[in-house]
């Protein structure tokens, strides 16, 4: 399989531009018709795109998070109370979605910078400057969090192909988007599919559209076809079928929040999806990096799941009719074969 992940754009990236800092973002909203980047200095307009999904996913929330905090420097760095304007903005970016903890991450690291900072008697103006490195740091941190997570997550697929008697490349059944596009660059979940595509390791990826936003039909598909690897989009309630004709050898998502006992919340239909996994004997591996650990939340039933605008679900509202539309599900570990990060296979230790 050749390979062609150069064609997958960098998710988010900062810079001083004129002595104005800058984010420029990929724009899913507008995937997969267009690829069009966002550009901003506002870190109100950074937290309206966290919260209508131009960007999303855990880790590529984190790097805006700190990013946010960084714009919020840069905008309070002549005034007088910056140190309050700025643990004001804090708070209000780190509340934009609730569930991915990676957000909250991205803040904290950016929080302790500038307390560092100024604690070292920086001016706010060079507090700023700092908290630009730090994001430019982490967007590569990223990168190469997320690399490690593939090359892990491929040895366990090596295990899997190589096994039996009919050893072969497999075939992935993904839900969501936890590619390169839900990180700065490269993916958790499709991460693990691409360093396993690149030893020859993959067939096909069955990508689910992951309703009812859609992110699988237009951002999983679209980044796997960029990519040059095999995919076929299926509809959310096809999995069953597609697994009781011995078609799936293993399921890989990725999570937006794993608690110290390894119930992992991931996009609504992931717990579904490890149920059919369990009945018929098919591993289900999440991947994710450490900083998706909260290890303050004992199990999943401590994890805030949010509920999103019923408009997604319907957008022309019938009379009478109410809308349930939680984003996220909460698998327990019990159903999950192995949990790989950075630092390779997890287990509930914390």
């Amino acid at each position: 399989m050749n390979l062609t992940l150069e064609n997958l754009p960098r998710t988010i990236d900062v810079g001083i531009d004129g002595g104005e800092a800058v984010v420029v973002l990929v724009d899913q909203r507008r995937l997969p018709g267009e690829l069009v980047y966002l550009r901003t200095s506002s870190w109100r307009t950074l937290v309206d795109a966290v919260k209508t999904l131009a960007v999303r996913g855990a880790p590529a929330i984190g790097v805006a998070g700190a990013a946010a905090v960084m714009l919020a420097a840069f905008e309070y760095a002549a005034e007088e109370d910056f140190d309050q304007l700025l643990a004001d903005a804090s708070r209000a970016i780190a509340a934009a979605r609730p569930t991915a903890v990676n957000l909250a991450w991205g803040v904290d690291r950016a929080r302790e910078t500038a307390s560092e900072a100024r604690q070292a008697r920086e001016t706010p103006q060079e507090t700023a400057e700092a908290l630009c490195r730090l994001t430019e740091a982490l967007i590569a941190e990223d990168e190469a969090v997320n690399r490690r997570i593939g090359a892990h997550g491929a040895e366990l697929l090596r295990g899997l192909a190589k096994s039996g008697e009919n050893a072969r490349p497999l075939n992935i059944l993904t839900h969501c988007n936890a590619g390169s596009l839900a990180t700065a660059f490269y993916g958790t979940a499709l991460g693990v599919i691409y360093a396993a595509a690149q030893e020859g390791l993959i067939n096909r990826v069955y990508a689910d559209e992951t309703r009812p936003v859609n992110q699988g039909a237009r951002l999983t598909v679209w980044e796997l076809a960029q990519a040059g690897v095999p995919v076929t989009l299926q509809c959310d309630n096809m999995a069953a079928s597609l697994m009781e004709q011995s078609l799936v050898d293993a399921v890989v998502v990725g999570a937006d929040r794993i608690a110290a006992n390894g119930d992992a919340a991931n996009k609504i239909g992931t717990l579904g999806l490890a149920v059919l996994a369990h009945f018929y004997d098919v591993p289900f591996y999440v991947a994710a990096p450490t900083s998706t650990i909260d290890c303050t939340m004992k199990s999943g039933a401590e994890i805030p799941i949010e509920e999103r605008d019923g408009t997604e679900v319907l957008p022309d509202p019938i009379p009478g009719v109410a809308v349930r539309n939680p984003a996220f599900d909460v698998t327990p570990h019990r159903l999950i074969t192995a949990i790989v990060t950075e630092e390779g296979v997890w287990e509930p230790v914390c």
